[in-house]
């Protein structure tokens, strides 16, 4: 099994886009679809061998090396910290980090919010954007929906992903500070990454074809 390429796709809704660009280039397998009771679906004759996994579990298979190369979201690597080889920027998945206050509570400036409560997914990079400005704050680790806690008094604001506003606005929130973008990305297993360069290096040219 040692030249097999072990790919790690993420459930959900980066789960169709990685597949449908890897199948452009030949890199699928019979079975293939989110929908699959099979976690691990292999392609023998093109030595591939695909798991299917929860978005968050990405990184940590591809830093131990269960698998060589992954897709996942640029803010699911910065916020797990795994020790990941970012390869390629697949530009779809676009969304991107805010935090979002209250409409009718809105403070006049970002450093208003030093010390008090922050609700949500990503406690990392929320410490990071906030010990940037200086500020210290309370992190709450959420995992349902983050919304929630400044209704329920729980927080003074949060911070997680957006794609469209939607939700934000159908519970009164409003984007009060944009953190960083996030696309999908490629990434890889150090170690993968120089044993098996010539297939690894390869699957990246044809994709940047595509791109």
């Amino acid at each position: 099994m040692n030249d097999f390429i072990t790919i790690a796709l993420p459930k959900g809704k980066l789960f169709g886009l990685s597949t449908e660009l890897f199948s452009k280039i030949g890199w699928t397998a019979d079975g293939l679809h989110e929908k699959s009771r099979k976690l691990v679906i292999t392609n023998d004759a093109a030595r591939l061998k695909f798991i299917i996994t929860k978005t968050a579990d990405v990184p940590t298979y591809v830093e131990y090396g269960a698998a060589d190369i992954g897709v996942i979201g640029k803010d699911v690597i910065d916020e797990s910290g795994r020790d990941v080889y970012e390869l390629l920027d697949l530009g779809f998945g676009k969304c991107h980090l805010m935090m979002a206050v209250p409409k009718d509570k809105k403070r006049a400036r970002l450093e208003d919010y030093a010390h008090t409560r922050v609700a949500t997914k990503f406690p990392r990079i929320a410490e990071k954007f906030f010990a940037e400005r200086g500020m210290q704050m309370e992190y709450i680790k959420l995992n349902g929906s983050i919304e929630l806690g400044p209704i329920i008094g729980l927080s003074e604001s949060i911070v997680d992903i957006v794609e469209t506003g939607t939700t934000l606005r159908e519970n009164n929130l409003e984007e009060f500070a944009h953190i960083c973008d996030a696309t999908a990305r490629l990434i890889a297993n150090r170690v993968s990454y120089r044993l098996k360069f010539d297939r690894i290096n390869n699957l990246v040219n044809k994709l940047e074809k595509f791109l």
